[in-house]
């Protein structure tokens, strides 16, 4: 079938003449038109279920009614201010961040992307550091731009968590040659997205990062943590660095923390927000601590503590895991099941890519979007935190009515 005819084949909704295509993505559905919760309706009133939280952003739902009242309330009050004047919503929303990070104690800077929120941690982090290179994994997307999105050669030492999935040493990374062989003396930052992988959910080894965590703090080494996708309740926890031994100094968030507002974190541990604030760092943009994204960022914690979504998102995790599991034992196509809380992954065998390639169309013309990366062999879940077991079970029996 030709991309063009792919682009309108589910629902055969409105051709986007006029609409830039550079994601990469297929546009297979072009007419959703209104959402409750994580359900989505197109012009002809199909429902479909959002395993996928748009662009994993919408960790509460689509269209949370709690989240659209405060910014209704808000924008009758004000929403933009300036460099020199600000509002006590922005302090306010800087309380909350920290209070879910607690025992960290710092400082936030409020942006409007993710991207924004990692690359201004990892500038803030090189000003201040004595090594002149970087750490990261390959396999992180960490920036759409930058030096956190480039991850040029010349300034990054680029680890692979693949190296560590067959591993012969029985996980001893203490006496692990990859470790060794990384000159720490020279590393002023390691980078650490705690999972997500560019949406592969490849979870680096915990007795890894401890190892990398320790030798940095040796070597006086800063740490930051990328939760862009994987904080705000994602893998079961507020937080992916608290499922491992790690102690961050900068933290950046976005997606969740917004519910699908373009609002984003950076949060500095004290001791460095002074060193960054003595060196005298400079960034600004226009849209810097506004007033409208505070509030939003306080609602979203707000709705998560009332409603005990962190609890919930592990529980149903682990309930949606199980079953996904069940159904691999069962399954011949089935390589793997990974991943952490609402943050889940099945590897198809490579002998599989047409199954895998049905099952992703059978799921849409049943109703269900989910993440779809046919080069890795991938199908991914990234379900809102407020999701149900009968909607897990709904998609599980699907999924085994295409496998099994």
């Amino acid at each position: 079938m030709k991309r063009q005819d792919r682009r309108i084949f589910y629902n055969g909704g409105i051709k986007m003449k006029h609409v830039l295509e550079c994601t990469g993505n297929e546009m297979l559905i072009t007419d959703l038109e209104k959402a409750e919760g994580y359900y989505l309706f197109d012009s002809k009133g199909k429902k479909y279920i959002d395993f996928e939280s748009g662009v994993w952003s919408m960790a509460l739902g689509h269209n949370n009614q709690q989240i659209n009242e405060a910014i209704k309330k808000q924008i009758d009050k004000i929403m933009h201010l300036g460099f020199r004047y600000t509002n006590g919503l922005v302090e306010a929303a800087a309380i909350n961040v920290i209070r879910t990070l607690k025992p960290f104690s710092g400082k936030c800077l409020f942006l409007s992307s993710g991207s924004e929120a990692v690359e201004v941690s990892v500038k803030m982090a090189k000003t201040i550091s004595n090594g002149k290179k970087l750490l990261t994994f390959r396999e992180s997307y960490l920036s759409a731009y930058g030096m956190s999105g480039n991850k040029d050669d010349s300034e990054w030492i680029k680890l692979e968590i693949s190296m560590c999935r067959d591993c012969s040493n029985n996980y001893n990374c203490g006496k692990c040659k990859v470790i060794e062989d990384i000159p720490f003396q020279k590393v002023g930052v390691f980078v650490f997205e705690p999972g997500n992988s560019s949406g592969l959910m490849l979870i680096p080894p915990k007795n890894l990062i401890y190892e990398i965590a320790k030798r940095m703090k040796e070597n006086n080494g800063l740490i930051v943590i990328d939760e862009v996708t994987t904080g705000v309740g994602r893998t079961g926890k507020w937080y992916g660095f608290q499922h491992f031994t790690i102690t961050p100094d900068l933290i950046a968030l976005g997606k969740g923390i917004g519910n699908g507002y373009p609002v984003s974190v950076v949060v500095v541990e004290d001791k460095i927000a002074k060193k960054i604030e003595m060196r005298e760092f400079r960034h600004s943009q226009s849209h810097q601590n506004d007033a409208l994204g505070c509030v939003v960022v306080s609602e979203v914690i707000n709705f998560i503590e009332q409603n005990n979504l962190i609890e919930t998102s592990n529980k149903n995790g682990q309930y949606f895991f199980g079953k996904l599991n069940e159904l691999k034992e069962k399954s011949k196509v089935i390589k793997e099941v990974r991943g952490s809380g609402m943050m889940i992954a099945i590897e198809f065998e490579n002998k599989a890519k047409a199954v895998l390639e049905s099952l992703n169309e059978h799921l849409i013309k049943k109703g269900f979007l989910v993440g779809y990366k046919p080069i890795y062999n991938l199908m991914r879940f990234y379900p809102s935190l407020t999701t149900n077991k009968e909607d897990i079970d709904s998609i599980i029996a699907c999924i085994k009515d295409c496998l099994l």
